[in-house]
C-alpha cells in the first residue's frame, strides 16, 4: 500500500498523540500515589486510558497491526467498564 508522506506523517502524529494520552495516565497516577504515599489510581488514569486507547486503536487500524489491534480494543472494554464503575458509585 502506497501511502502519500503527508498522510504517512499525519498518521505518525496521531500515533504519538495517543501514546502521550497512555503515558499521562501513569504519570498522573504517579503524582496522586506520591501524594497519597499509597498506590492510587485516580478518575483521570481511565479517562487518558480511554482518550489514549481510542487514538491507538486507530493507529492500530491504520497500520493493520492485528496484534495491537486485539490488545487496544480489549483494553477499550476495561477502561469503559471502569469509567462505568466510578460514575455509578458517585451516585
Amino acid at each position: 500500500m502506497n501511502i502519500p508522506y503527508n498522510a504517512e506523517k499525519i498518521w505518525l502524529a496521531i500515533g504519538l498523540i495517543g501514546q502521550s494520552l497512555f503515558f499521562m495516565r501513569f504519570f498522573i497516577q504517579w503524582i496522586a500515589s506520591e501524594k497519597a504515599r499509597k498506590s492510587v489510581i485516580p478518575n483521570a488514569f481511565w479517562y487518558f486510558s480511554l482518550g489514549g486507547g481510542i487514538i491507538l486503536l486507530a493507529y492500530a487500524i491504520f497500520r493493520k497491526d492485528p496484534v495491537f489491534i486485539l490488545g487496544q480494543s480489549v483494553g477499550l472494554f476495561i477502561y469503559v467498564r471502569n469509567i462505568y464503575f466510578v460514575n455509578y458509585n458517585k451516585k
